[in-house]
């Protein structure tokens, strides 16, 4: 019976001795795999980052600060910021008070257009100017599944102060936000910071130069990059689900490639605005001109904004007496009337249309509250009558609104001098 007993126990205990065998085998076998997936992927320059029973891809590509993307020289960022620095503007896309590696250069690519949970993010990339070198950093999802390690990647690294991106107040960021808080728990938190979003800046300055804001556009027809063989942004999704099934780096790379080159236009584009915005009263484009002063003013910025308006406003162009009447509405608020009334004078006698109607309007109020001359005011209330008669590009509700209070102020000054 013992004997027995012990030779179960001895079958039992080979039996457990092969199987541990066998583990220690697959074990090996699979940790062969994976050092061999990791070599294949560092051959494309990548590194994998491991978190507890997660994993996820990062690449980093330096750039020479002499290299030039566009318009702009990539180290010359530096010098960007140095001159935000001395500058008296106070603007909200000033980089006062920040160093250029402060600025964190950011963009991401998603398996959606859409908001919400069911949209994933799959690449973080970010660049920075650093002193020697531009920096990009890429973070890869590897499959869904694998958020926690891409986030920690992505975090543990990261110490933005500013950061500056193309639609990321509306998107990138809230995307961020949306899959951080559904894995806050295993997640550091997201720091505070400041944020320059380029698509809004491009608006102001190019809304009615340009057909389209998308990037795209705005790199080819504002800093001059031409892309060749670029990876379309609609395409990302679909050849992101097919790199989670095959996981092979080839089928990727372009989506990486395009990616990277987004947030190198960020840099440069973020120059090209900031010497706009500095220079804005020696800008040659008179109607890039015209919206870099108005952007000034209803930034609070009136000194530039009318250093820009008065640059304007002495060029023989199509725009110079818009900037003669946005120079005269801030004579009106600063009460030098009779200099704004100088310049109402020249627009209604030298434009037409709507500018010639708003001098007009601005001389009758003028003539009869301030120099008490209802005759005079008279005038120039006609005249505005008749200019808007004969506008074409008023939609006639607002034509027909204009045309009601101006019979009314006309009616009311004929009685005045009928009395």
């Amino acid at each position: 019976m013992i004997m027995s007993i012990k030779n179960k126990l001895n079958r039992l205990k080979s039996h457990i001795v092969k199987e541990e065998k066998q583990a220690e085998k697959q074990d090996s076998s699979a940790k062969h795999l994976e050092e061999a997936s990791d070599s294949v992927w560092e051959e494309h320059g990548m590194a994998v980052y491991r978190f507890e029973d997660q994993f996820c891809y990062v690449k980093e590509t330096h750039y020479p600060l002499d290299f030039f993307h566009g318009t702009a020289m990539l180290g010359t960022f530096r010098n960007t910021v140095e001159a935000w620095n001395d500058s008296s503007l106070d603007h909200p896309l000033s980089a006062k008070g920040h160093l250029p590696e402060n600025l964190f250069f950011f963009d991401t690519e998603t398996t959606g257009l859409g908001g919400g949970a069911g949209n994933m993010i799959f690449l973080l990339g970010h660049a920075r100017v650093m002193n020697d070198k531009v920096v990009v950093k890429q973070h890869l999802l590897p499959k869904p599944g694998n958020e926690v390690a891409l986030y920690q990647s992505f975090l543990s690294e990261v110490n933005i102060k500013t950061l500056v991106t193309y639609n990321g107040k509306a998107f990138d960021w809230p995307q961020v936000k949306t899959r951080h808080t559904l894995l806050r728990n295993l997640l550091p938190e997201l720091p505070a910071f400041g944020h320059f979003d380029l698509l809004h800046a491009a608006k102001r300055v190019w809304k009615n130069h340009l057909s389209s804001l998308r990037l795209s556009l705005v790199e080819k027809e504002i800093l001059n990059i031409e892309r060749e063989g670029d990876v379309p942004g609609y395409l990302a999704p679909v050849i992101y689900f097919h790199f989670a099934e095959t996981q092979d780096p080839e089928v990727i790379k372009g989506v990486m490639k395009h990616n990277e080159l987004d947030v190198l236009t960020l840099i440069t584009l973020y120059q090209v605005i900031s010497d706009l915005l500095m220079n804005a009263a020696s800008e040659k484009d008179e109607h890039i001109q015209f919206e870099l002063a108005r952007w000034l003013e209803s930034s609070g910025q009136s000194e530039s904004a009318m250093n820009a308006f008065t640059a304007l406003s002495e060029k023989n162009s199509a725009r110079q007496f818009e900037a003669k009447l946005a120079i005269a509405k801030k004579l009106k608020k600063e009460k030098q009337n009779e200099k704004a009334a100088a310049l109402w004078e020249e627009v209604f006698v030298k434009s037409s249309g709507s500018l010639r109607i708003d001098a007009a309007i601005e001389l009758a109020k003028y003539y009869e509250h301030k120099e008490k001359d209802a005759g005079r005011a008279l005038h120039y209330a006609r005249g505005a009558m008749m200019e808007a008669k004969e506008i074409r590009v008023l939609a006639q509700e607002k034509k027909q609104k204009l045309l009601n209070e101006l019979s009314k102020r006309k009616g009311r000054l004929e009685r005045k001098i009928s009395s």
